[in-house]
């Protein structure tokens, strides 16, 4: 049997996606470790909880991969309503997360582990969540290019703690971390929408 050219590319795709993948996996269990660490030391709310966004991303990283070992629009439209209540998820951990603080006026110390984590996340992040949305839309993938958003607001987030945690160090602004996280709350609320609606 001849395999085509166009079969050729879409396996060539097909491993590229589940690298990306492996490759967000890798990063977020190593995150988990190093947030812990640095959460530990500063006793940072926003690190721990930026922990906390590290396992949904490892959860729709792990869905991602799932899919992209199989076929048909049953597996797809399973995968993304998984896709979609890790949005969710995330934004309910947010907002609870943002309460807490603001209710306890909780104040962390300054984090270097912390900010260099946060920051290389965030490129790390953002380099990823482009290599998914362009694989995804070669495949004509709707779960890949849709997972390509949590990797965004995953990179979003690590912006906002990371300006969190610059802003408490250098100011003593201890509410700005969770100020800038409501932002990412109506973003995940809106991106979890459009799939259940769409899909």
């Amino acid at each position: 049997m001849t395999i085509t050219a166009a079969e050729v590319r879409a396996a060539r795709l097909l491993r590229r996606g589940r690298q990306l993948e492996a490759a967000t996996l890798g990063w977020n269990v190593v995150g988990i470790l190093v947030l812990g660490i640095a959460a530990l030391h500063a006793h940072s709310v926003a690190l721990i909880g930026f922990g906390v966004d590290s396992l949904i991303e490892i959860g729709a990283s792990t869905v991602v991969i799932w899919e992209l070992s199989g076929t048909g629009e049953q597996r797809q439209r399973r995968a993304l309503r998984l896709i979609a209540a890790a949005f969710v998820a995330l934004a309910v951990y947010l907002l609870i997360q943002t309460a807490l603080v603001f209710a306890t006026g909780y104040h962390p110390r300054p984090s270097p582990l912390g900010l260099a984590w946060t920051g290389v996340t965030a490129a790390a992040m953002f380099a990823l969540a482009y290599g998914k949305r362009r694989v995804g839309i070669a495949l004509d993938n709707p779960v890949l290019a849709t997972e390509a958003r949590v990797t965004v607001i995953d990179g979003l987030l690590a912006c906002a703690v990371m300006l969190g945690l610059a802003l408490n160090a250098a100011i003593d602004w201890w509410w700005a971390d969770p100020a800038a996280g409501l932002a990412i709350v109506s973003y995940a609320l809106r991106e979890a929408h459009a799939i259940y609606t769409n899909h």
